[in-house]
């Protein structure tokens, strides 16, 4: 594991990090919370941060506070306080404010030892509720919950003046592809569609069935420019499954989000412009607003609807 060590004392820090690093674990050593904080932000691969509760700049319970604040619920993080006073007011303080443990200070080899694997069982745990809750199984792309939770964090970047587009997708006529082929072969498209989008390397989600959506930085033209690049990518596509070689298209609306926009507005405009490149012959990128909206758009039941369709 990654570990980090807030300390001000160097000499405490020498014990404690010839401690653990015979173990097989890396100790990154900080002086007080700025930097520490700073480091924690950068590398999200450091899992257990062991810090003083004395501190020069803040207490340490405040940095228990404020790393535990950082992780989140989308980040493990195990975190241990440490000092040379053993006042349960101290501890139960720490644990309040979002520690995992409390040790002594210089700590008994043994009793680390034990801790850090607790703290490698508990964050390993962590790691796979994260993953379960966030990536989409079959596909590995977010989940629903979690594009939608990268999408608001992009509004609030827009609220500051960075431009941010979504394009939404539909794979064309795959209740087809499960009808004729089977639900293993439309497994097989599914998988193989979302490992050309995962390939962008843009926060990409299955948003439900063969529906997937897409978050980019810059304006309506780059994001129709990268769709209509897509749409070829999944046009191209040769794709065996069930002893047989499958053809697929899919169907793009693009929208970007303009001033006075929810996430709920944007995706509805991306949403209706999927539906005119369905209504128009599928196989196509369309552009929000580029379209004048008709009733049957309202009745569009599509991603950013609940309820499912029968051909698309």
């Amino acid at each position: 594991m990654r570990i980090a060590l807030v300390e001000p004392s160097r000499t405490v820090q020498r014990i404690v990090t010839g401690i653990i690093e015979p173990w097989g674990h890396e100790v990154r050593t900080f002086m007080d919370a700025p930097e520490a904080l700073a480091c924690l932000r950068a590398e999200r691969n450091i899992c257990v941060l062991i810090t003083s509760a004395e501190l020069a700049s803040t207490s340490g319970v405040k940095l228990v506070s404020d790393a535990r604040s950082l992780a989140g619920a989308q980040r493990p993080l195990y975190i241990v306080l440490m000092s040379s006073s053993d006042q349960r007011s101290k501890m139960v303080e720490a644990l309040e404010n979002g520690a995992d443990d409390f040790i002594s200070k210089p700590p008994e080899p043994e009793e680390l030892r034990a801790r850090l694997r607790a703290a490698e069982r508990i964050t390993s745990m962590q790691a796979e509720l994260i993953t379960m809750a966030t990536v989409d199984s079959l596909t590995g792309l977010l989940t629903r919950r979690a594009f939608v939770a990268a999408a608001e964090h992009m509004l609030q970047r827009a609220a500051a003046g960075r431009h941010f587009s979504v394009f939404l997708c539909d794979l064309d006529k795959f209740k087809a592809i499960n009808d004729t082929h089977g639900h293993e072969a439309g497994d097989v498209v599914l998988k193989k569609v979302s490992q050309e989008l995962r390939m962008l390397d843009l926060p990409a989600g299955r948003l439900g069935g063969e529906e997937i959506g897409l978050l980019m930085d810059g304006h309506l033209d780059d994001a129709i420019d990268l769709a209509e690049q897509f749409r070829q990518t999944v046009s191209g596509l040769t794709i065996r499954a069930a002893g047989e070689v499958i053809g697929v298209t899919c169907s793009i609306g693009a929208a970007e989000w303009e001033p006075g926009d929810t996430l709920d507005t944007l995706l509805r405009r991306a949403d209706a412009a999927l539906y005119e490149a369905k209504r128009s012959g599928r196989n196509r990128v369309v552009a929000a607003d580029s379209f004048a909206l008709a009733d049957e758009h309202k009745r569009w039941r599509g991603v950013t609807r609940a309820s499912s369709r029968t051909d698309a």
